[in-house]
């Protein structure tokens, strides 16, 4: 073995424990790097877009007009459900009274007898 090739070798050596101790010290290190690639696509897509509309302006307000007019059929759809949809609240059952039928609620077997009437107190003016 030659020197040159203990070098390269001890150098993979340390660049290997450097990374698995990065990566353990930043766990999010691989979150890191997915945003840093989202940006760039968000990026390169930004700039391809500005170049089509720059080309093609018709087009794009014609795109943008069907994005608009699909945007306000969604929200006039989601109106509509809303004003159709059970209305959320506290309830409270009622029972049903029995009733014959004819319609009646049912009256009792025994006759009540009549109310008798108090006296009225001769009134203090007379």
């Amino acid at each position: 073995m030659s020197r040159l090739t203990i070098i390269t070798d001890r150098a993979m050596e340390l660049a290997s424990q450097a990374g698995s101790s990065l990566k353990s010290a930043v766990p999010s290190a691989d979150k890191l790097l997915q945003t840093g690639a989202a940006l760039g696509a968000v990026k390169a897509g930004g700039k391809l877009a500005v170049g089509f509309v720059r080309r093609n302006p018709v087009v794009s307000i014609a795109a943008a007009l069907g994005v608009g007019v699909l945007a306000y059929a969604a929200h006039r759809k989601r109106k509509r459900d809303a004003l159709n949809a059970p209305i959320e609240g506290k309830s409270k059952r009622i029972e049903a009274k029995r009733v014959n039928g004819t319609g009646k609620t049912r009256s009792s077997t025994t006759a009540r007898a009549p109310r008798a009437r108090k006296p009225t107190a001769p009134s203090a003016e007379a």
